[in-house]
C-alpha cells in the first residue's frame, strides 16, 4: 500500500514492508514474548482475516487532530509525528474508509475558508480534533467535531459542510476545554441527523456512537467475536470485563448464555443496552452496567460464572482486578483479550500461578501497517 506521508506520519510504521512480512514480523515477536505459554508452538498464531490480503480503508473509525499552520496561523488537520506531538498536515490517509476521508477533508476545507482557528497548545483556538464512525460498505456515517467553545463563528462553516455533497447521516459538537489525554470531553451537542451507525458483525447488529469503544476494523473484529464466542464454550453464564458496547455478549446471549457486561464507558453501556433491544435479547440474559472494572469486579464475583472474558485497555488488567478474576472468582474459563501483548506477558505468571492452563494463544491483525497484535488467550482452570 502506498501513501505519500509514510515515514513522517506516526499512524503507520510498517508501510515499508510487504503485509506478509509485517505478519510473519509480528509473529515473531508474540512468539517472543509468549513463547512459554504456547500449547503447540507449531500452530500458526495469526487467524486468518479474508480482506486483509492488501490491507486498505478497513479503518471505520478515523480521527484526525487540527493544528495551526508552519506559521501559526491558518488550520491544517492530520495525524501526529511518530515520537512526538508534531502534527503532520495529510492530504490522504489510505487506511481510513474512503468516505470517512471525504467526509473529514470536506469539513476541513470549509472550517479553513471560514478563518477558523485550531485550538494550540494553549487551547486558545477552537477545533480540536475530527471523530467520523462509518459503517463498513460506507452507506452511513456520523460525524464529531470537538471544539474549545461553541462559538458562533463555526455556524456557517457547518451549516455550509452540512448542506454539501459529503454530509454524513448525522453531525455533533463535542465541547472539550480541558488540557487532558482524552479526546472529548464531556458536553456534546447533536446538530443534525442521526446519533449512530448500524453496523453488523455476525449475527449481530449494533448501533454505535462517535464516542464509544467499539472495534474500527469490522472485518477483523468479526474474526475476533466469533474464536471468543466459541472459546466460551458450553458455558451458560458469562461476565464479560470491559464490554464496550456488547461484541461478545450480545452474540452469547443471542445463543441463550446469560451474560453480564461490565464497562466504564456510559455512551457505551447505553449502546450495548440499545443494542440488545434492537437484536431482541432480553434483559434476563444481557445485562450491562456502567461501573469501573475495580469496583464492580468483587460483588459480580459473589455470582458464580461459567467463564470471564477479559478485554482491558493496553495497560492491562489492575492487580485488583487479576485476583479477582483468577483468585476469587476463579471461573473454569477465562478468555483473555489483550490488545498490548507485554502487558499480557507480564501478567500471565500470575494465572499461571492462580492454578490456570492456556490452552490455546491466538492473534487478530486489528491494525495492519502498525506494530500493534490483538492476542486471545484461552485459559482453563485445571
Amino acid at each position: 500500500m502506498h501513501c505519500r506521508h509514510a515515514g513522517v506520519c506516526g499512524g503507520c510504521s510498517l508501510l515499508h514492508l510487504s503485509y506478509s512480512d509485517q505478519l510473519s514480523g509480528k509473529e515473531a515477536s508474540l512468539r517472543r514474548l509468549l513463547g512459554p505459554y504456547l500449547p503447540d508452538s507449531r500452530q500458526p498464531l495469526f487467524l486468518p482475516v479474508d480482506s486483509q490480503q492488501d490491507p486498505q480503508h478497513f479503518r471505520h473509525k478515523i480521527a484526525f487532530v487540527f493544528a495551526p499552520g508552519q506559521s501559526g496561523r491558518g488550520l491544517v488537520m492530520g495525524h501526529y509525528q511518530r515520537g512526538s506531538r508534531r502534527v503532520v498536515a495529510v492530504e490522504e490517509c489510505p487506511v481510513h474508509s474512503a468516505r470517512g476521508n471525504r467526509i473529514a477533508f470536506a469539513l476541513r476545507d470549509h472550517l479553513q475558508r471560514a478563518g477558523i482557528s485550531a485550538a494550540g497548545p494553549e487551547l486558545e483556538g477552537l477545533v480540536r480534533h475530527l471523530i467520523v464512525r462509518t459503517t463498513s460498505d460506507e452507506r452511513e456515517a456520523v460525524a464529531m467535531l470537538v471544539v474549545t467553545r461553541n462559538d458562533k463563528r463555526l455556524r456557517a462553516p457547518i451549516r455550509a459542510f452540512l448542506e454539501s455533497a459529503e454530509r454524513p447521516e448525522g453531525f455533533f459538537v463535542n465541547i472539550h476545554a480541558e488540557d487532558s489525554s482524552y479526546m472529548v470531553g464531556e458536553r456534546t451537542l447533536k446538530i443534525e441527523g442521526a446519533a449512530h451507525v448500524r453496523e453488523k458483525i455476525g449475527d449481530i447488529s449494533y448501533l454505535i456512537s462517535p464516542t464509544a469503544f467499539f472495534q474500527t476494523n469490522v472485518a477483523a473484529a468479526t474474526v475476533l467475536q466469533s474464536y471468543v464466542v466459541d472459546a466460551v464454550g458450553g458455558a451458560s453464564r458469562v461476565l464479560d470485563l470491559y464490554c464496550g458496547s456488547g461484541l461478545f455478549s450480545l452474540p452469547l446471549a443471542a445463543r441463550g448464555v446469560r451474560t453480564l457486561g461490565v464497562e466504564e464507558n456510559r455512551q457505551a453501556v447505553d449502546d450495548a443496552t440499545l443494542n440488545a433491544k434492537l437484536n431482541r435479547i432480553p434483559t434476563s440474559r444481557a445485562r450491562f452496567i456502567t461501573a469501573r472494572v475495580e469496583d464492580a469486579v468483587r460483588s459480580a464475583g459473589r455470582d458464580p460464572w461459567d467463564a470471564v472474558i477479559i478485554d482491558p485497555p493496553r495497560q492491562g488488567c489492575s492487580d485488583l482486578v487479576l485476583e479477582a478474576v483468577f483468585q476469587d472468582m476463579a471461573p473454569p474459563r477465562v478468555i483473555y483479550v489483550s490488545c498490548n501483548p507485554e502487558s499480557l506477558a507480564a501478567e500471565l505468571p500470575g494465572m499461571i500461578q492462580s492454578g490456570y492452563v492456556v490452552e490455546e494463544v491466538r492473534a487478530i491483525d486489528m491494525f495492519p501497517h502498525t506494530e500493534h497484535v490483538e492476542a486471545v488467550v484461552r485459559l482453563k482452570l485445571a
